[in-house]
Protein backbone atom coordinates (compact mmCIF):
# COMPACT_ATOMS: atom_id res chain seq x y z
CA UNK A 1 0.00 0.00 0.00
CA UNK A 2 1.46 3.47 -1.13
CA UNK A 3 0.96 6.41 1.68
CA UNK A 4 1.24 9.83 0.50
CA UNK A 5 2.41 12.41 2.98
CA UNK A 6 1.21 16.07 2.17
CA UNK A 7 3.20 19.11 4.30
CA UNK A 8 1.36 22.19 4.02
CA UNK A 9 3.56 25.33 4.66
CA UNK A 10 2.09 29.26 5.27
CA UNK A 11 1.57 30.88 2.28
CA UNK A 12 2.85 33.98 3.10
CA UNK A 13 6.64 33.51 4.76
CA UNK A 14 6.74 29.65 3.61
CA UNK A 15 7.12 27.90 7.00
CA UNK A 16 6.02 24.63 8.06
CA UNK A 17 5.23 25.87 11.85
CA UNK A 18 1.11 26.13 11.19
CA UNK A 19 -1.78 24.31 13.14
CA UNK A 20 -5.48 24.43 12.13
CA UNK A 21 -7.60 27.33 13.31
CA UNK A 22 -11.24 26.13 12.56
CA UNK A 23 -13.04 26.17 9.16
CA UNK A 24 -14.97 29.42 7.67
CA UNK A 25 -18.52 30.24 6.36
CA UNK A 26 -17.71 27.89 2.79
CA UNK A 27 -16.09 24.82 5.09
CA UNK A 28 -12.63 25.22 4.18
CA UNK A 29 -10.12 24.18 6.86
CA UNK A 30 -8.02 27.45 7.89
CA UNK A 31 -4.45 27.56 9.68
CA UNK A 32 -2.94 29.83 11.58
CA UNK A 33 1.03 30.21 11.06
CA UNK A 34 3.12 30.17 14.75
CA UNK A 35 6.10 32.40 12.94
CA UNK A 36 4.27 35.09 11.31
CA UNK A 37 0.81 35.20 13.07
CA UNK A 38 -1.20 34.73 9.30
CA UNK A 39 -3.81 33.05 8.71
CA UNK A 40 -5.46 31.70 5.66
CA UNK A 41 -7.76 28.45 3.93
CA UNK A 42 -5.24 25.78 3.73
CA UNK A 43 -6.74 24.17 0.80
CA UNK A 44 -9.51 25.87 -1.04
CA UNK A 45 -11.96 23.80 -2.54
CA UNK A 46 -12.66 26.18 -5.22
CA UNK A 47 -9.53 27.78 -7.31
CA UNK A 48 -11.30 30.31 -9.99
CA UNK A 49 -8.92 30.93 -13.40
CA UNK A 50 -8.60 34.42 -14.83
CA UNK A 51 -11.40 34.15 -17.83
CA UNK A 52 -13.88 33.34 -14.81
CA UNK A 53 -12.46 36.58 -12.36
CA UNK A 54 -13.30 38.34 -15.67
CA UNK A 55 -16.42 37.14 -16.06
CA UNK A 56 -17.66 37.25 -12.56
CA UNK A 57 -16.41 40.72 -12.57
CA UNK A 58 -18.23 41.48 -15.71
CA UNK A 59 -21.45 39.55 -14.31
CA UNK A 60 -21.25 41.93 -11.00
CA UNK A 61 -21.16 44.83 -13.88
CA UNK A 62 -24.58 44.31 -14.93
CA UNK A 63 -26.43 45.29 -11.98
CA UNK A 64 -26.58 42.86 -8.81
CA UNK A 65 -25.12 43.05 -5.39
CA UNK A 66 -22.38 41.27 -4.41
CA UNK A 67 -24.36 38.89 -2.18
CA UNK A 68 -26.60 38.21 -5.29
CA UNK A 69 -22.96 37.18 -7.26
CA UNK A 70 -22.07 34.98 -4.13
CA UNK A 71 -25.55 33.37 -4.47
CA UNK A 72 -24.88 32.72 -8.06
CA UNK A 73 -21.04 31.69 -8.81
CA UNK A 74 -20.53 30.68 -5.00
CA UNK A 75 -17.36 33.13 -4.32
CA UNK A 76 -17.66 35.43 -1.33
CA UNK A 77 -18.31 39.31 -1.21
CA UNK A 78 -14.96 39.60 0.40
CA UNK A 79 -13.07 37.56 -2.66
CA UNK A 80 -14.96 39.47 -5.16
CA UNK A 81 -13.98 43.15 -3.60
CA UNK A 82 -10.47 41.90 -3.67
CA UNK A 83 -10.61 41.08 -7.45
CA UNK A 84 -12.19 44.69 -7.93
CA UNK A 85 -9.84 46.37 -6.10
CA UNK A 86 -6.73 44.61 -7.39
CA UNK A 87 -8.53 45.28 -11.57
CA UNK A 88 -9.04 48.87 -10.91
CA UNK A 89 -5.22 49.60 -9.35
CA UNK A 90 -4.25 47.98 -12.29
CA UNK A 91 -6.28 50.14 -14.81
CA UNK A 92 -4.48 52.84 -16.92
CA UNK A 93 -4.85 56.33 -16.75
CA UNK A 94 -8.82 57.39 -18.10
CA UNK A 95 -6.72 60.19 -20.45
CA UNK A 96 -5.43 56.88 -22.39
CA UNK A 97 -9.12 55.44 -23.15
CA UNK A 98 -9.64 58.84 -25.06
CA UNK A 99 -9.47 59.99 -28.67
CA UNK A 100 -6.34 61.09 -29.84
CA UNK A 101 -5.76 64.79 -29.31
CA UNK A 102 -6.63 66.02 -32.95
CA UNK A 103 -9.92 65.08 -32.46
CA UNK A 104 -10.16 66.14 -28.14
CA UNK A 105 -9.29 69.70 -29.79
CA UNK A 106 -12.71 69.97 -31.41
CA UNK A 107 -14.90 68.81 -28.44
CA UNK A 108 -17.21 70.25 -26.19
CA UNK A 109 -18.08 68.96 -23.15
CA UNK A 110 -20.93 68.31 -20.75
CA UNK A 111 -21.05 68.63 -16.66
CA UNK A 112 -23.26 67.43 -14.28
CA UNK A 113 -23.37 65.63 -10.45
CA UNK A 114 -25.15 63.05 -10.14
CA UNK A 115 -26.29 62.45 -6.14
CA UNK A 116 -24.83 58.81 -4.14
CA UNK A 117 -24.21 57.58 -0.60
CA UNK A 118 -22.15 55.78 1.07
CA UNK A 119 -22.95 53.35 4.08
CA UNK A 120 -26.50 55.90 5.24
CA UNK A 121 -28.41 58.39 3.23
CA UNK A 122 -27.30 61.06 5.31
CA UNK A 123 -23.57 60.87 4.49
CA UNK A 124 -24.10 62.51 0.58
CA UNK A 125 -21.33 61.63 -2.03
CA UNK A 126 -21.93 63.53 -5.24
CA UNK A 127 -20.19 61.82 -8.18
CA UNK A 128 -19.17 64.98 -10.89
CA UNK A 129 -18.87 64.18 -14.37
CA UNK A 130 -17.43 65.51 -17.49
CA UNK A 131 -18.80 64.03 -21.23
CA UNK A 132 -17.77 64.23 -24.36
CA UNK A 133 -20.57 65.35 -26.34
CA UNK A 134 -19.17 64.30 -29.51
CA UNK A 135 -17.83 60.77 -28.90
CA UNK A 136 -19.97 60.06 -25.38
CA UNK A 137 -16.83 59.13 -23.39
CA UNK A 138 -16.31 60.07 -19.94
CA UNK A 139 -13.56 62.70 -19.57
CA UNK A 140 -12.83 62.95 -16.07
CA UNK A 141 -14.81 62.39 -12.65
CA UNK A 142 -14.39 63.63 -8.98
CA UNK A 143 -16.42 62.47 -6.11
CA UNK A 144 -17.14 64.36 -2.71
CA UNK A 145 -19.13 66.76 -1.94
CA UNK A 146 -21.43 69.36 -4.01
CA UNK A 147 -19.40 72.48 -3.81
CA UNK A 148 -16.89 74.20 -6.10
CA UNK A 149 -14.02 72.61 -3.97
CA UNK A 150 -14.87 69.08 -5.61
CA UNK A 151 -16.00 70.66 -9.45
CA UNK A 152 -12.33 72.61 -9.35
CA UNK A 153 -10.96 69.05 -8.92
CA UNK A 154 -13.25 67.85 -11.51
CA UNK A 155 -11.68 70.41 -13.71
CA UNK A 156 -8.51 69.59 -13.14
CA UNK A 157 -9.15 66.42 -14.07
CA UNK A 158 -10.47 67.21 -17.56
CA UNK A 159 -7.09 66.82 -20.09
CA UNK A 160 -5.81 69.85 -20.91
CA UNK A 161 -7.21 69.83 -24.61
CA UNK A 162 -10.64 69.70 -23.47
CA UNK A 163 -10.16 72.74 -21.54
CA UNK A 164 -10.34 75.05 -24.51
CA UNK A 165 -13.79 74.33 -26.05
CA UNK A 166 -17.34 74.77 -24.71
CA UNK A 167 -18.39 73.24 -21.43
CA UNK A 168 -22.24 73.25 -21.52
CA UNK A 169 -24.08 72.77 -17.21
CA UNK A 170 -27.04 73.17 -15.19
CA UNK A 171 -27.65 76.63 -13.24
CA UNK A 172 -25.59 74.93 -9.94
CA UNK A 173 -23.47 77.79 -9.24
CA UNK A 174 -20.39 76.04 -8.18
CA UNK A 175 -19.60 75.54 -12.08
CA UNK A 176 -19.57 79.34 -12.52
CA UNK A 177 -17.47 79.36 -9.82
CA UNK A 178 -14.67 77.35 -11.54
CA UNK A 179 -15.00 77.31 -15.69
CA UNK A 180 -13.69 80.26 -16.90
CA UNK A 181 -17.01 82.48 -18.00
CA UNK A 182 -15.91 82.48 -21.71
CA UNK A 183 -16.02 79.09 -21.74
CA UNK A 184 -19.11 78.21 -19.54
CA UNK A 185 -22.72 78.19 -20.95
CA UNK A 186 -25.67 77.08 -18.02
CA UNK A 187 -28.45 75.74 -20.15
CA UNK A 188 -32.04 74.08 -19.01
CA UNK A 189 -32.90 70.29 -19.63
CA UNK A 190 -35.67 71.49 -21.97
CA UNK A 191 -32.73 72.56 -24.64
CA UNK A 192 -30.77 69.27 -24.81
CA UNK A 193 -27.37 70.33 -24.38
CA UNK A 194 -27.02 68.51 -20.98
CA UNK A 195 -29.17 65.12 -22.53
CA UNK A 196 -25.96 63.15 -23.39
CA UNK A 197 -24.81 63.29 -19.89
CA UNK A 198 -28.28 62.86 -18.24
CA UNK A 199 -28.78 59.66 -20.10
CA UNK A 200 -25.38 58.35 -19.11
CA UNK A 201 -26.33 58.54 -15.63
CA UNK A 202 -29.37 56.20 -16.26
CA UNK A 203 -26.90 54.00 -17.80
CA UNK A 204 -24.85 54.10 -14.76
CA UNK A 205 -27.50 53.57 -12.77
CA UNK A 206 -28.92 50.27 -15.03
CA UNK A 207 -25.41 48.54 -14.57
CA UNK A 208 -24.10 49.33 -10.91
CA UNK A 209 -27.16 49.05 -8.00
CA UNK A 210 -24.82 51.21 -5.58
CA UNK A 211 -25.60 54.49 -7.45
CA UNK A 212 -29.55 53.54 -7.69
CA UNK A 213 -31.29 56.18 -5.15
CA UNK A 214 -33.61 53.85 -3.47
CA UNK A 215 -31.48 50.15 -3.07
CA UNK A 216 -29.86 47.61 -0.85
CA UNK A 217 -26.75 47.59 -2.72
CA UNK A 218 -25.48 51.11 -1.17
CA UNK A 219 -21.42 50.98 -0.98
CA UNK A 220 -20.29 50.55 2.84
CA UNK A 221 -17.05 52.97 2.49
CA UNK A 222 -15.76 55.75 0.07
CA UNK A 223 -13.24 53.44 -1.61
CA UNK A 224 -15.20 50.80 -3.06
CA UNK A 225 -17.81 53.41 -4.31
CA UNK A 226 -14.80 54.90 -6.19
CA UNK A 227 -13.56 51.92 -7.53
CA UNK A 228 -16.57 50.59 -9.16
CA UNK A 229 -17.15 53.60 -10.42
CA UNK A 230 -14.23 53.51 -12.17
CA UNK A 231 -14.08 50.04 -13.46
CA UNK A 232 -17.75 50.84 -15.20
CA UNK A 233 -16.15 54.06 -16.87
CA UNK A 234 -13.50 52.39 -18.52
CA UNK A 235 -15.30 49.34 -19.30
CA UNK A 236 -17.81 52.33 -20.90
CA UNK A 237 -15.22 54.23 -22.62
CA UNK A 238 -13.40 51.14 -24.03
CA UNK A 239 -16.32 48.81 -24.56
CA UNK A 240 -19.82 50.62 -24.24
CA UNK A 241 -19.61 52.82 -26.73
CA UNK A 242 -22.15 52.31 -30.16
CA UNK A 243 -20.71 49.95 -32.41
CA UNK A 244 -20.69 52.74 -35.07
CA UNK A 245 -18.10 54.60 -33.35
CA UNK A 246 -15.18 55.36 -35.22
CA UNK A 247 -13.48 55.04 -31.86
CA UNK A 248 -14.02 51.62 -30.01
CA UNK A 249 -16.51 48.83 -31.70
CA UNK A 250 -18.20 47.59 -28.36
CA UNK A 251 -16.34 44.21 -27.14
CA UNK A 252 -18.11 41.87 -24.84
CA UNK A 253 -16.27 39.18 -25.02
CA UNK A 254 -12.14 39.39 -24.77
Amino acid sequence: MIEETITHSCRKCHSSNIVKNGKNAYGNQQYRCKDCGASAVLQPKCAYSQEEKELIIKAYQERPSMRAIERIFGVCRQTLSTWLKKKAADLPELSETLKDKQAQAQASLELDELWSYVGSKKNKVWVWVALDRSTRQVVSYALGDRSHQTCQQLWLNIPEPYRQHTCYTDFWEAYGQVIPSQLHQSVGKETGYTAHIERWYNTLRQHLGRFVRDTLSFSKNIFMHEVCLKLFIHRYNRELLPASSSIFKASFIN
